[in-house]
């Protein structure tokens, strides 16, 4: 029986925190649905599961299709920001562009949604380092060089090592990105990155390092979750690792995902590196169903707004409030405040 008391402690919990998803691809949807004439889509589709689940801050990719490769990449990527830029002029009480932490504060004061931006995999700079400036001053402040494929910052990794294996490092090209990276003051993103290329970030990097939307091999052993070694490396570096909601990137099987699963998760990697390096990063994923014509994963959430059954069962399991704020928020605002300019 769920105690007054008890609801109160959850309702604090999302009324105080600052809660970020890490990781989101809600340009993809907007730009597909702007594309067929509709406009505010965030306000209409997203902000009410945003606010009912007491979010934030929602950190959206710019994430491409294989079929828009290569060709098309710039012109996606950039068509992917107008579209949000369009968003916030047709709902400016409700959504921001956040580029900094102040950014951040001014967006939770105000009762905004505060949307920041990253790369997916850098499939839209082509070979040409100098184009990250132009993304960092149209917002982008996350860089995830690849995602699960082969581009020219280097390689990507599998969904299961039962797949072919890319195992190249960081290309001469990736260094050089990662190096404009942090003098532009933008926070690298391993997820999607393989064992190799992990290893080459961590080696080259001067700052923390997060992993936006992985979870433990512990618990579920694919190439898309982090071993307890890598998650050690990314702590050192002062970085975090977000949490994914996805049923494959959780569970194996993946018909077995669960938020008992999640939490298991998460009390793993507590244990291996402590409270502090621990984020949310859902990569919530079943509405673009639509634009697939089959499907294999679902999310373990409905949909953002419920967060709150995460904020239960983490409850049970004994966390304590503060320590569930900084898994919520917290965490990933001390790599912002350290990384962003």
């Amino acid at each position: 029986m769920v105690t007054e008391q008890y609801k109160q402690i959850v309702q604090d919990i999302h009324k105080e925190s600052i809660i970020i998803d890490s990781h989101f691809d809600l340009l993809f949807d907007v730009a597909a649905q702007r594309k067929r004439g509709r406009k505010r889509v965030i306000e209409t589709d997203h902000l009410p599961s945003f606010h009912e689940g007491g979010w934030d801050i929602i950190v959206s990719s710019i994430y491409l299709d294989d079929e828009d490769l290569p060709e098309m990449a710039l012109h996606k990527a950039l068509d992917q920001v107008s579209c949000l830029y369009a968003e916030i002029e047709e709902s400016p009480d409700k959504i921001m562009l956040c580029k900094n932490i102040q950014d951040m504060m001014q967006a939770k004061k105000r009762k905004k949604i505060g949307i920041m931006l990253s790369f997916e995999g850098v499939e839209p700079l082509g070979g040409d380092v100098s184009l990250l400036r132009v993304f960092y001053e149209l917002g982008v402040r996350m860089i995830g060089l690849t995602w699960s494929r082969r581009n020219a910052a280097g390689d990507g990794c599998a969904f299961d090592f039962a797949e072919r294996q890319m195992t190249g490092g960081l290309s001469e090209f990736g260094h050089a990105v990662l190096e404009e990276a942090e003098k532009l003051g933008m926070i690298m993103d391993v997820t999607h990155i393989n064992d190799q290329g992990f290893s080459d970030i961590i080696r080259a990097s001067h700052q923390p390092v997060i992993a936006s939307h992985s979870n433990t091999r512990v618990i579920a052993n694919t190439p898309r979750n982090l071993t307890d070694e890598q998650l050690r490396e990314i702590a050192a570096s002062g970085g975090v690792a977000g949490i994914n909601a996805v049923s494959k990137i959780a569970s194996k099987p993946a018909e077995a995902a669960t938020i008992d699963i999640l939490v298991d998760h998460i009390e793993h990697m507590v244990s291996i590196v402590g409270i502090d390096h621990i984020g949310i990063g859902l990569d919530l994923c079943d509405m673009f169903h639509k634009y697939a014509e089959k499907h294999t994963t679902f999310d373990i959430f409905r949909n953002h707004g419920a967060l709150k059954e995460l904020t239960q069962v983490l409850l049970k399991r004994g966390f304590e409030k503060k320590e569930i704020m900084k898994i919520y928020g917290e965490n990933m605002l001390r790599v912002y405040q350290n990384v962003l300019s």
